[in-house]
């Protein structure tokens, strides 16, 4: 008797994030999608997926995604983050990263593991209160810019901690970008992927290799959008925006699709 009630238990654990992921409800694949994560307005005409940053509210009669920056922090927001939270060199200088001017989160141990998780966390309590259906975390290959001071199994460590409390609210979780470590998306827990550039980089069929067709492909550049399009167009989510997203009606704002 002891050694079944042993047995249930380990099997229920084992069950415990299959059951959590089959109760949330993922992005609809090959739909229409609109990137606003630079500044949210109306969606246009049939746009079905709307992804927006976690300061913004959800776009109406439409799948929305909450966008968070869960690896770096946002520039200005240093101070909302305890010092020592903050990844610094063997000198004590902050590491940036320099193409954003984000500073990189230090998520080397368990114990920092958790303390930002908790922080993000609220974040992603916040997306769930305002009504979106997903979490899209950004940087999680900031490891790659970490002067090697993070390893991808820190990485994979912290991103899971935050998949399993999106799943404890229902909410799906992406992979954002990392091709690198698709392959452990199971373990991770994540539900699809969200990959920038991908036509661009010919790394789409990466992706679909571990996540099937539930991928939404953002691309920068007429270049990448065609090779993404001619590849993929029939089965993948798939636009072009500009680079800083901006909304629509500023200067400089773009927005193609297949």
């Amino acid at each position: 008797m002891v050694a079944a009630a042993a047995a249930a238990v380990a099997t229920a654990a084992l069950l415990t994030p299959t059951a959590a992921q089959a109760a949330v409800t993922l992005p609809p694949t090959h739909a229409k999608f609109d990137y606003q994560i630079g500044g949210a307005y109306t969606p246009p005409a049939g746009v079905q997926v709307v992804t927006r940053d976690r300061t913004a509210s959800p776009a109406a009669g439409v799948y929305n995604i909450c966008y968070v920056n869960a690896f770096q922090v946002q520039p200005g927001e240093q101070s909302q983050w305890p010092s020592d939270l903050l990844l610094r060199d063997a000198q004590g200088n902050l590491v940036i990263d320099e193409d954003w001017g984000e500073a990189l989160l230090d998520i080397r141990t368990t114990d920092k593991q958790n303390r930002v998780a908790a922080k993000v966390n609220g974040w992603i309590d916040g997306c769930a209160t305002k009504g979106y259906k997903a979490i899209e975390p950004d940087n999680y290959d900031s490891y790659e810019r970490s002067k090697n001071l993070i390893s991808t199994s820190q990485a994979r460590a912290y991103l899971k901690l935050l998949a399993t409390h999106a799943h404890s609210k229902n909410l799906a979780i992406a992979q954002k970008n990392t091709v690198d470590l698709a392959s452990y998306r199971t373990s991770v827990g994540l539900d699809f992927a969200v990959a920038e550039e991908c036509g661009q980089y010919e790394e789409c069929g990466d992706y679909v290799d571990a996540f099937g067709n539930n991928v939404i492909v953002i691309e920068y550049t007429n270049g990448g959008r065609t090779k993404a399009c001619s590849g993929f167009g029939s089965t993948l989510s798939i636009v072009q925006r500009d680079v800083d997203v901006r909304p629509a009606g500023t200067s400089g704002y773009v927005r193609k699709t297949c």
